[in-house]
């Protein structure tokens, strides 16, 4: 998956902190993708501690003012040295301050599944590690100073403390959460499914399910709550424990979070591993005991604007919208939700920091145009961030992205520096500690380990790519031990006495050594360089930079500024220039991407056991149409409550944004290869790091790189273009096609080209739609719906998708009325026509005839055995025609109906779809008078139905008839031969 929470985070920590939260300095899309406290964390300054040279700010002053970069003042270079120097310290100790965060998160990863013995048991072990390690390392005043490393070491001995310490603590919380829910009196009438009267206080949005069931029963929604008073047998008692509660009926959809209501329903024991204390199956309606509070009134009335303004946008721009701005997928198009999964871009319909970066970096931009200070504008964007989170909902990215966020704004306010990686750290112990539940939400893994990609790998790609890092020219190693700090050779003895008091006396230590001849722009140059390295700085920064440290050593050597100037680019000891240099934004265009999805790619092989290639590609084309997207959807919402029309015309712009992400999606899911095939679980992600092992060594060396990039490049040629050729879908004159839907049906009938004829729709409409797609069908004159079970029309949204229908022929007989009155509706609402047809009803599309068999109206309903029995023998029942032969199409007829069509409208096909998946409820007698050579059997591998019954495939066989399974062939398509003739090719699995 690609990384279905990943925000595209700026990497690194600024030294100078107005510099990291303003505005101005970029703002192009990709500057957004923080808002975490992370590098230039709301779209200010460069990338990763970019900008200018001039950007920086040495005290308080404002980035964009210009205060350091116009001042070359002693006092700003000083601080400026100063705040770089700090920032690398943070740097260097980034890892070490990671190591209690991992531990804490590991440790309840792993207890939430055990008992609260074993997590009290694991705190004492820990707390106990922690005592015994100071014990065992700590010194007498003696040992004090003695080793050169004693800092190096003590920083370790304190982090593996601290580790230790934040281990005990993380298991002490778990233990203690768990034992609290299962001793109480909820766990208890949950361990004896008691019936209960419930007073709960709603803690998120009631959540929609997919129907699975094929009689179209009411809404089902999931929602997280707060069991405030339960009552079974008579005894009401008051707790306050989270449970997951269970309920159907549309009224749910319109609770906000915080509102209190009564419910009746059955307690059940909760899902191993979650903070619950029970389930909550309800049955019937909730009775409003209180109304939500005024923030999520407020907060409820924004989505509900923004639902409302976005309702004059095509369908599936109108359910990304909401979704990409405040994380309401409620009217999301279940396509387009496949097609951001396939193409590494689910992220997006999931509020993430880069969408509180968008938020915070708009509310800088307003408060510097007013005027206001920096610990002003701090605060406000703090307020801005922390509402945004209100009207979004807290889930995992947005709490992560919310604390990082305001870490980053209390650094801004209070002029101090701060390091990226080390507010992750903070933050995602701080989370593990008070919520350790997040410790097993796949969202929170994916935010997390995003964010942790871009702050480490993004900025040496970055630099990498943009050839702004330069490496020393091996050969010199041996050389440089023997100069001095600038590259001078040593003159002299180098033993003790050169490192007496004589040298470091106070003749060298005096004014004259500290004085204005060496604070000049050579000496402060080269101090500049080493403080910062290149980051920071532009190209004529970097030039600049670099003629300042060469005049510097070479009046140090004692050969002049010429000397410094003598080598020519490229000469030897110089690292050569990069011949694939990019400009510094595309790199980091490139980057920030990449970085994200390789530190995402082991979790969503643990989640969905696949591999994502082309989410680099599709987040790179996607990401300058993200923040106009943002930006305009929640003014909108803003808007929207007191002027509907106002939030309108912010819509329709933000819609060509959401159209183009639709786009980027679409096209990449159609690219070959768009997602790979992985092993999932551990032994997934344990093949992908001995691929990892094995890849590293090979491109490091240049000729093992450029044997496996001209390997890689013939496989593509293989697939791109040899395998399309030699085995095309679909493939040359096919008359039919039935798409692997799983359990269900759904046929295509050629009727010329980029027209076709839909027989059902199976029970997915992604998959249905996948189908039609790859046959290129954009017109479909008539669509046959044969009877109204799920997995015949749920699929009928797929077949909707910019595709127009000319009619929707239904069976006449009505026997499930609930299912026939949605269908109707939804045709409707299309403007599509409703046809019924007798025996005997013949149309002709393209090289198709199709003929109506059955049912016929006249004769009453017919019973069968099964529960569904009745409207399975109401399917309708085509004959099609090519002039190289036939096929029955059958639909779900059981042996009555089967019968009944023998006697009355006796029919010969040379293929036939069989009857009901397979089922064994087959009639011999007809089977064996069609005299059919083919069967084809649309199935679902794995079903809990048995289809096919072992009794049909036999009789089958007995038959004479070839058969042909969507569970082990896919896709099946009836092609005609070029001399006449029919034959079936699978498309494969």
């Amino acid at each position: 998956m690609s990384y279905p929470h990943p925000e595209n985070t700026r990497a690194a920590a600024h030294p100078a902190p107005d510099a990291a939260l303003d505005t101005d300095a970029n703002t192009d899309a990709n500057t957004d993708a923080s808002g975490d406290g992370d590098g230039d964390a709301y779209g200010g300054g460069d990338a990763y501690g970019g900008g200018d040279a001039g950007d920086g700010d040495a005290g308080d002053g404002d980035a964009g003012d210009g205060d350091a970069g116009g001042d070359q003042s002693s006092e700003a270079e000083k601080a400026a040295e100063a705040g770089a120097d700090q920032d690398l310290h943070k740097r260097e100790h980034a890892w070490p301050l990671a190591l209690p965060a991992v531990a804490a998160w590991a440790t309840a990863l792993v207890l939430l599944a055990c008992s609260p013995l074993t997590g009290m048991l694991t705190a004492a072990f820990a707390a106990l590690g922690a005592v015994a390690t100071t014990w065992l390392t700590r010194r007498g005043p003696k040992e004090v100073g003695r080793q050169a490393d004693g800092g190096t070491r003590t920083g370790w001995r304190n982090v593996v403390i601290a580790t230790l310490i934040c281990t005990a603590a993380a298991a002490a919380s778990v233990a203690l959460r768990i034992h609290a829910l299962t001793t109480g009196p909820a766990a208890e009438l949950a361990g004896k499914n008691a019936f209960v009267t419930a007073e709960i206080a709603l803690t998120d949005d009631p959540k929609r399910r997919p129907r699975t069931s094929g009689r179209f029963p009411q809404e089902s929604y999931v929602v997280a709550a707060d069991l405030k008073i339960v009552e079974s047998s008579g005894a009401r008692q008051a707790v306050d424990v989270p449970i997951t509660v269970f309920a159907t009926g549309q009224v749910w959809s319109t609770l906000l979070p915080s509102r209190h209501v009564q419910v009746t329903g059955r307690l059940a024991k909760p899902t191993p591993g979650t903070l619950d204390a029970a389930i909550l199956l309800v049955r019937g309606p909730p009775r409003i005991l209180t109304p939500a509070s005024g923030i999520q009134t407020a907060a409820g009335a924004l989505r509900s604007g923004l639902r409302s303004a976005a309702d004059v946008l095509p369908p599936d721009q109108r359910g990304l919208l909401p979704g990409l701005v405040v994380g309401d997928v409620s009217r999301m198009d279940p396509q387009v939700t496949a097609d951001l999964r396939e193409a590494g871009l689910s992220h997006l319909n999931a509020v993430s920091g880069a969408n509180l970066a968008i938020v915070a970096g708009a509310a800088l931009a307003l408060s510097r145009l007013v005027g206001l200070p920096l610990p002003a504008r701090a605060i406000f964007a703090a307020v801005a961030m922390i509402a945004f989170a209100v009207v979004a909902r807290p889930s995992p990215s947005v709490l992560r992205a919310l604390l990082m966020g305001l870490a980053a704004a209390v650094a801004m306010g209070t002029g101090r520096s701060k390091d990226g990686l080390a507010a992750l750290s903070a933050t995602v112990l701080f989370l593990v500690l008070f919520a350790p539940e997040l410790a097993r939400s796949y969202g929170f893994a994916l935010s997390v380990t995003a964010t942790a990609g871009i702050l480490i790998f993004a900025p040496r790609w970055r630099d990498k790519l943009s050839g702004t890092e330069q490496e020393p020219d091996p050969s010199e190693a041996t050389a440089a031990q023997d100069q001095g700090p600038h590259g001078c050779q040593a003159q002299g003895r180098q033993g003790p006495e050169a490192q007496g008091p004589e040298a470091q006396g106070p003749e060298a230590q005096g004014p004259e050594a500290q004085g204005p001849e060496a604070q000049g722009p050579e000496a402060q140059g080269s101090r500049d360089l080493k403080g910062q390295g290149l980051q920071g700085l532009t190209k004529q920064g970097i030039q600049r930079h670099e003629e300042q440290v060469s005049r510097a050593e070479g009046q140090a050597c004692g050969t002049g500024e010429r000397q410094g100037r003598a080598r020519p680019p490229g000469a030897p000891g110089e690292a050569p220039a990069s011949p694939y240099r990019l400009p510094r934004w595309v790199a980091e265009a490139v980057a920030v991407p990449a970085a994200a999805q390789v530190a995402v790619t082991p979790v969503l092989i643990l989640m969905s056991g696949q591999l994502t290639p082309v989410a680099v590609v599709a987040n790179l084309l996607v990401a300058p149409a993200v923040a106009p997207a943002t930006l305009l959807g929640f003014g909108a919402a803003l808007v929207a409550p007191v002027w509907p029309d106002g939030a309108r015309l912010l819509v329709i712009p933000a819609g060509y944004a959401v159209g183009w992400i639709i786009t980027v999606a679409r096209w990449a899911v159609s690219l070959p290869f768009a997602t790979v095939p992985w092993p999932a679980g551990l032994a997934g992600v344990g093949l992908l790091l001995l691929a990892v092992a094995v890849a590293i060594p090979i491109l490091r060396r240049r000729a093992w790189r450029v044997m496996a990039l001209t390997a890689a490049v013939a496989v593509l040629v293989v697939v791109l273009l040899i395998r399309p050729i030699a085995s095309p879908w679909p493939p040359k004159g096919w008359l039919m096609v039935m798409c692997d839907v799983g359990q269900g049906d759904g046929l295509v009938i050629s009727a010329g080209a980029g027209r076709g004829v839909v027989v059902d729709t199976g029970p997915d409409p992604v998959i249905m739609d996948r189908c039609l797609r790859r046959l290129g069908i954009e017109d479909v004159p008539l669509l046959v719906l044969t009877h109204p079970h799920a997995d015949h029309v749920d699929g009928l949204p797929g077949v909707l998708r910019n595709r127009r229908v000319g009619a929707a022929l239904v069976s006449p007989q009505r026997p499930g009325e609930r299912a026939g009155t949605r269908i109707s509706a939804t045709l409707a609402q299309r403007r599509i026509p409703e046809w019924t047809a007798p025996p005997g009803t013949r149309w002709r599309f393209g090289p198709s005839e199709l003929t109506v068999l059955s049912p016929d109206p006249a004769r009453g309903e017919m019973n069968g055995q099964g529960e569904g029995s009745v409207i399975n023998n109401s399917s309708v029942v085509l004959h099609v025609r090519w002039r190289s032969g036939s096929i029955l199409l059958s639909g779900d007829l059981e042996t009555e109906a089967q019968e009944e069509l023998l006697h009355r409208f006796p029919v010969r096909a040379d293929i036939l779809k069989t009857p009901h998946h397979g089922s064994n409820r087959q009639s011999p007698d007809f089977l064996a008078s069609l005299g059919a050579r083919a069967a084809l059997i649309s199935v679902g591998a794995d079903n809990d139905y048995g289809h096919p019954a072992t009794h049909t495939l036999g009789l089958l066989r007995r038959l004479g008839l070839t058969v042909y399974r969507t569970d082990r062939s896919g896709d099946v398509a009836v092609v005609e031969h070029e001399g006449g003739g029919m034959a079936i090719v699978p498309r494969g699995p």
